[in-house]
Parts: structure tokens; C-alpha cells; sequence
């Protein structure tokens, strides 16, 4: 039976919102300069740092999806989480020390110094497409769980655009004045309040089946859905042995060493012993919290007998709307909202860095240190705040759970950026225009290979590609950018080389 959203609920859930903006504000108070709003003068500790990471990874997707995927499935999706701890290891060792050499900003400043500023203007602009769509996906899917809630009260149609508005409204405040240092603070916060929401299911779950976490073990393990290792070969089918480790490592690579987002967090570290520490053991961290939901999506499906759902990412919502104590409901949904307010402040933070630092900057020539430029960095983030609400409010629910369709996204451009990281530093011949190629034809080929099913109406030999499963998509992302930056680099340049420094 449906359990109501008390004035006890009520009163936690605004405490924590209210408190949470408050900090943010209050955290970015004493700001001087860009640098300091985009990267806190490199002095967080390396802890908060990781804690960041994690947070940032896992929004509402993670909270509302991963259950879902383990009620209508297994625990197989761990078997890309093994894959995102070797990713994070490749990127501590190869790129992490180039960016600290080079004391920079946004990651692809990089590619300026390696290629020239179009390159860094090309990956840059593919970042902020990607990342806009992606995290605006991620804001839809935290208003699934308010619309339950409230939908005996209000309509669905009226609820969901208002929770999105709310919450993309008050994560911009406190993003607005607090910058990364009020990101990453706020994230540490979010993340112990999302695992206490976490392990508060746990505990309900088992007291909600005759027999406790005993009986759930025994008859989720014999309907086969504690099976984590698929040794399965082919590429059609995401959560394999195969596709997790490799696809799952190179989708990691990209994500937090391609990716502005994460790679802001690792710059606000004080060195880059910090930075290694905090990236590798958010991997572990990670794989942690991606067992605990799955475990949570296990004993949903103990818990409710197996009950259809129309959609995935309605499961756990429907278990803290049905079984919730008063009060431990407020404290739920806080959960979902801290874990997309983390996420989508390190966005709009990350989006308005590269907007100035990749684009403003070089273009204006203007100071990072003058006050200005504060004032603009500013000014950028409300401009993508609303920018990624105006898309989730477009967005639309459907069978698919949300966190794959928000990784099918994320690995749309990703291998083309990977890629062309990977060409600057394996092969010394590239230059900007082998790079820029790359990446083109990189991401014109993920292209045809993400709606290969729309177009196999058209060319009926495109159906096959269809079938590839998203892990696969940064692999032959970066394989097909690297190749091709290879080739045309073997033809002469038309115009006069830039000096390689594979120290920066």
C-alpha cells in the first residue's frame, strides 16, 4: 500500500536542500580569481577529492537504474565496474602526470600544447555537446521518484517539469557562487547521504522478507540473479566478462581522462600523489557502491516476488514511496537528489571552465586572474545551468533504464576523445590536422554504429553494426581516431610543424 509524504519527510527533505545550498554559498565566499573558482588553487585533500569522484559518477542513474538492472538481470554490471578500476590506473600513470606538468586547467589544454589551439577548441566544443545531453538525462531521471510521490496529489505532467526546475535551480545557486570548492565539499556531504540512504533499504529490505537477507541470498542465487562473471565472447551483449573488462577500461579511461568533469576534480588536488590516490582508489570505491545497489536491486526482486514493472528505474522509487517509514522516506529521496545535485554541479562547474578557459580566453586574451574573468566564469555557469534543464525538461521516459541510455551518450563521443590524447602521445609524427581528422571521422563512425538500427530501414547492411553493445563504443571510438590520425599523418603537412614536448 502507498505510503504518504508526511510533514516529517517534508521537513527533512528541505533541511537538506536548504542546508546544502547554504554551504555551497557560504563555501565560495572568499574568492579571488578563475583559477581559484574552476580549481580552488589546488588545495583539496586528496579524501574529498576521491569522495568527489564518486559522487560525481553517480548521480540519480545510479540510485534509481543499478537496482534496476539487477531485478531484470544479475550483478553482471560489476564486471564493468573490475573494468573502471584498470581504466582509472592507465589514466593515473599516462595522463595525470601530463597535466600536472603542465599546470593547467581544463584537460584539453593539453591538446593545445601537443597539437594547437584548434584541437583544444574541437575536443572542447565535443565535450560540452556530450556532457550537456548526458547530464541533462541524469536531471530527468532524479524527478522519476519526486513524480511517484506526488502523483496522488498532482499530475505526472506538472510534477516532473517542477522537480527538475527545483532541483536544477537550487544546485545552480550554490555552483554559481561556491565554484569547484563548493562542488567538491557539497559532493562529500552528498555522498554519505546517499550510502546512508543506501543501507537504509538494505536493513528494510531484510525485514520486509520472511527469513532476512538469508532467504534472499538463497533464492536470488538460485534464479541466478547474484551471477556476476559471463564468459560470453560476442559483442552484442553489454554486461560480459569480455566487453567489462576492456570496454569498461576504456569507457573509464575516457571518462576520467578525456573527460573535463573528473579531470577538474583531480586538479583541485595539491599534487599529483594526491591526485593518483584519489583517482585509482575512487575506481575501488566505485566498484563498492555499484555491488551495494546491485545487492539493493537483488533483494527488490525477493522483496516484491518478482513483480513486472513497465520500467526499470521505477523499482526502487516504488519500493521507497510503498515501504518507507515516516521520515526514512524524506531521507530516500534526499538520497536520489544528493546523488544528481553532485553530479550536475560538477557539470555546470566543468562546462563553464572549458567555455572560459578553452574558448573565452584565448579568444578575448584577457587575464584569468582579473576580476572579470570571475565575473564571466560566473556568468557561464547560469548560462549552462539553464541550458541543461531546458534539455531535461525535454526529455522524455522509456524502456530503457536511464543510466545506459546516459553511457550510450557519454560513449557516443568519448572514444574520439580518448583517441585523440592517445595519438599525442603514441605517435610523435600527428599533428592538428591528423588529430582534428581523427576525431572527426571518429565520431562520424560511432555515428553510424549508435543508429545503425535507424539506418539499417535505409541500408539494410547496417543491421548487424546495430547489434554492438555500448561498452564497445569507446574502443572502436578511439581505435578508428588513432588509426585514422596514423594514416594522414603518413602524407605531408601543408604547414610548418609543432614542436612535440612529451614532458608536458
Amino acid at each position: 500500500m502507498k505510503n504518504s509524504f508526511t510533514a516529517l519527510d517534508l521537513i527533512v527533505l528541505v533541511t537538506y536542500l536548504a542546508g546544502t545550498t547554504f554551504l555551497g554559498v557560504y563555501l565560495g565566499r572568499n574568492q579571488k580569481n578563475a583559477r581559484d573558482y574552476f580549481v580552488a588553487n589546488h588545495t583539496i585533500p586528496w579524501w574529498a577529492v576521491l569522495f568527489s569522484i564518486v559522487a560525481t559518477e553517480t548521480s540519480a542513474l545510479t540510485v534509481i537504474s543499478i537496482p534496476g538492472l539487477a531485478y531484470i538481470g544479475d550483478l553482471g554490471f560489476l564486471q564493468i565496474a573490475a573494468g573502471y578500476i584498470i581504466g582509472r590506473i592507465v589514466v593515473a600513470y599516462t595522463l595525470l602526470p601530463r597535466y600536472y606538468g603542465g599546470n593547467l586547467v581544463t584537460a584539453y589544454a593539453l591538446l593545445e600544447q601537443r597539437f594547437g589551439v584548434a584541437t583544444r577548441r574541437f575536443a572542447s566544443v565535443v565535450f560540452m555537446f556530450t556532457r550537456a545531453f548526458a547530464d541533462s538525462v541524469r536531471v530527468f531521471a532524479t524527478a522519476i521518484p519526486i513524480a511517484l510521490i506526488l502523483s496522488p496529489v498532482l499530475p505526472v505532467s506538472v510534477v516532473m517539469p517542477t522537480a527538475i526546475l527545483v532541483l536544477g535551480a537550487l544546485t545552480l545557486i550554490y555552483t554559481y557562487f561556491g565554484g569547484v570548492r563548493a562542488v567538491v565539499w557539497t559532493d562529500v556531504i552528498q555522498t554519505g547521504v546517499y550510502l546512508v540512504g543506501a543501507a537504509v533499504a538494505v536493513v528494510i529490505i531484510g525485514h520486509g522478507v520472511i527469513g532476512g537477507w538469508p532467504t534472499i541470498i538463497h533464492s536470488a542465487g538460485a534464479a541466478g540473479k547474484l551471477r556476476v562473471i559471463d564468459l560470453y565472447t560476442g559483442f552484442d551483449r553489454p554486461q560480459t566478462l569480455f566487453a567489462g573488462l576492456l570496454g569498461g577500461a576504456f569507457l573509464s579511461m575516457a571518462s576520467h581522462g578525456a573527460d573535463q568533469v573528473i579531470v577538474q576534480r583531480l586538479m583541485t588536488a595539491a599534487s599529483l600523489k594526491d591526485a593518483r590516490r584519489a583517482l585509482i582508489g575512487s575506481g575501488f570505491a566505485v566498484f563498492f557502491q555499484f555491488a551495494l545497489f546491485l545487492l539493493i536491486g537483488a533483494g527488490l526482486w525477493a522483496y516484491f516476488g518478482g513483480q513486472t514493472f513497465d520500467a526499470p528505474d521505477k523499482i526502487f522509487p516504488t519500493f521507497i514511496v510503498t515501504a518507507m517509514p515516516t521520515g526514512l522516506m524524506g531521507l530516500l529521496v534526499a538520497a536520489i537528489l544528493a546523488a544528481t545535485m553532485s553530479a550536475h554541479s560538477g557539470a555546470i562547474n566543468s562546462l563553464a571552465a572549458a567555455t572560459i578557459h578553452d574558448i573565452y580566453l584565448p579568444i578575448t586574451k584577457r587575464d584569468p586572474n582579473d576580476a572579470r574573468t570571475l565575473r564571466i566564469s560566473r556568468l557561464a555557469s547560469l548560462a549552462w545551468g539553464v541550458v541543461l534543464l531546458s534539455i531535461a525538461l525535454l526529455y522524455r521516459e522509456q524502456g530503457t533504464p536511464v543510466v545506459i541510455v546516459a553511457l550510450a551518450i557519454a560513449s557516443f563521443t568519448y572514444g574520439a576523445l580518448l583517441g585523440g590524447f592517445a595519438l599525442g602521445i603514441i605517435w610523435p609524427r600527428a599533428r592538428q590536422r591528423d588529430a582534428i581528422t581523427g576525431m572527426g571521422v571518429g565520431i562520424l563512425v560511432m555515428s553510424v554504429i549508435v543508429f545503425a538500427k535507424q539506418l539499417s530501414a535505409l541500408w539494410p547492411a547496417l543491421a548487424p553494426v546495430g547489434t554492438i553493445a555500448w561498452p564497445w563504443y569507446v574502443l572502436i571510438g578511439t581505435t578508428v581516431t588513432v588509426s585514422v590520425g596514423v594514416f594522414t599523418s603518413l602524407f605531408p603537412h601543408g604547414s610548418a610543424r609543432i614542436k612535440v614536448d612529451d614532458a608536458q
